[in-house]
C-alpha cells in the first residue's frame, strides 16, 4: 500500500503547483481589470466635470448675449 502512496504524492505537487500558478494569474488578471475599470471611472468623471463647466460656460454666454425679457418664470402659490 505504501509503495502507491509515495508515487502518488509525488506526481501530486506538480498538479497542485500548476492549479496555483493558474489562480494567481487568475487573481493579477483580474487585479488589473479592476485597475483599468477605476482608471476608466476617473476619465468619466473628469470627461462630466468638463462637459458640466461648458455647459454651464455656454449658457452663460447665451444669458448675456439675450435681450433682457421681463417674463418671471417664477411660479405662484396660485399656478403651484
Amino acid at each position: 500500500m505504501e509503495w502507491i502512496i509515495i508515487p502518488a504524492l509525488i506526481f501530486l505537487v506538480p498538479v497542485i503547483r500548476s492549479v496555483t500558478d493558474h489562480l494567481e494569474e487568475k487573481a493579477r488578471i483580474k487585479a488589473g481589470a479592476v485597475k483599468d475599470a477605476l482608471e476608466l471611472e476617473k476619465l468619466k468623471q473628469e470627461n462630466f466635470i468638463m462637459e458640466t463647466e461648458k455647459m454651464r460656460i455656454e449658457l452663460e454666454t447665451m444669458r448675456l448675449q439675450s435681450p433682457p425679457s421681463n417674463i418671471d418664470f417664477t411660479l405662484t402659490k396660485k399656478e403651484f
